[in-house]
């Protein structure tokens, strides 16, 4: 009798550079806050070095961090991804119902006293992510392809939902609960723009880098040899994009650490309701646990980028409603990489290995631990 059901195998985890990643990130944040403060020229060159509502630094490491994630994606298997309707409503409904409803509520009930940062939250709220959900999904062992497909399906619904929930949430509900609202103008070609760039060219050049290379090398030689060369790529990627956001917002963040930590509390207890409602549902819906942590990870983040380019666009870069989405990946990064971590201890607890599990498991221990 094959004895493959007991070999068992560990839950996947971080290589020695990712168990490290909360040191790194410290690291990057602090030498971020340097730049803003003893190199004020550094942050006005970052500001002006932008291309519409997009910085070119900060798309750069976007960018890097993004490739080697979306190289990784098996896209053949996509469809397979594309079959799962449960795994696909739920995450419609948690990010386009749930996690506005969330923002929302959280802000008035926390910043009722202060509109222009209750209205920056709502947008973040609303600006759902298509580009570090990535990172911390590869990191806590989730489904890739449900990933990729998810941050797709996200990016098109953002395209087409984004204006007409900001109009919703500060207009419409406002003047049911008879509350106050506020006017805003969203760009939509604004919002295309960060879709194009900031998932539309990785994606298609992770796409590229798996056709070409498995056709012209093969499929082996395309995981073991190419992917491992290029990982790294994603922890500088994301350390860089730390580093220039701190150093580009970092003054305001020093400037006014009272307002920071008010506008911080609703974040930090969105990003971590966000996840628990989301890696509830799938636990609730027998999805596997690959799928469920993709499922909590899509539905906590949000798409700083476009967050801040909409409220600088629409209210000007020293507004409040500006701070509040810059303040916005400055909790979500620490949040969420700690919730990696929460989601790598509840895996062995919650969900039991399958064959299929460790089939699994032994081609992203290959991945994760290069």
């Amino acid at each position: 009798m094959r004895s493959e059901v007991s070999t068992t195998i560990a839950p996947a985890r971080l290589g020695t550079l990712d168990r490290y990643l909360p040191v790194w990130i410290l690291l990057a944040m602090g030498a971020g806050l340097a730049l803003a403060v003893l190199a004020p020229g550094f942050g006005e060159f970052l500001h002006a070095a932008s291309i519409g509502t997009i910085s070119i630094p900060i798309a750069v490491g976007l960018l890097v961090m993004m490739y080697p994630v979306l190289a990784k994606v098996r896209y053949s298997d996509a469809a397979i991804v594309a079959r799962d309707k449960r795994l696909l409503i739920s995450s419609l409904v948690l990010n386009w119902l749930v996690g506005p409803a969330l923002m929302f509520t959280l802000a008035w009930l926390l910043l009722p006293d202060l509109p222009e940062y209750r209205t920056g939250l709502i947008i973040v709220g609303l600006a759902r992510c298509i580009a570090m959900v990535l990172i911390w999904n590869d990191l806590a062992c989730g489904d890739r392809e449900a990933a990729a497909f998810l941050v797709a399906i996200n990016s098109v619904f953002q395209v087409i939902a984004f204006a007409a929930l900001g109009w919703f949430y500060l207009q419409i509900l406002p003047t049911w609960l008879g509350l106050s609202t506020t006017s805003a103008e969203f760009s939509i070609w604004a919002i295309t723009l960060s879709v194009l760039v900031f998932l539309g060219i990785p994606l298609l050049a992770g796409y590229l880098s798996r056709r070409i290379g498995e056709r012209r090398r093969s499929r082996a030689w395309y995981e073991t040899v190419f992917l491992p060369r290029i990982s790294p790529l994603a922890l500088g990627g994301l350390l860089f994009t730390i580093v220039m956001l701190f150093a580009l917002q970092g003054q305001q963040v020093i400037d006014r650490p009272l307002d920071v930590a008010r506008i911080a509390l609703p974040l930090l207890a969105y990003f971590i309701a966000m996840f628990l409602i989301g890696f509830g549902t799938g636990k609730t819906i027998g999805l596997s646990y690959e799928r469920t942590t993709t499922l909590a990870f899509t539905a906590a983040g949000n798409n700083f980028e476009l967050a801040i380019a909409v409220a600088i666009g629409t209210f000007g870069a020293t507004s409040g409603q500006a701070l509040a989405g810059i303040v916005g990946p400055l909790i979500e990064v620490p949040v969420l990489v700690g919730l990696v971590y929460v989601a790598l201890s509840l895996r062995g607890r919650l969900f039991p290995a399958t064959n299929e599990d460790l089939h699994i498991d032994r081609r992203r221990v290959q991945d994760i631990t290069t």
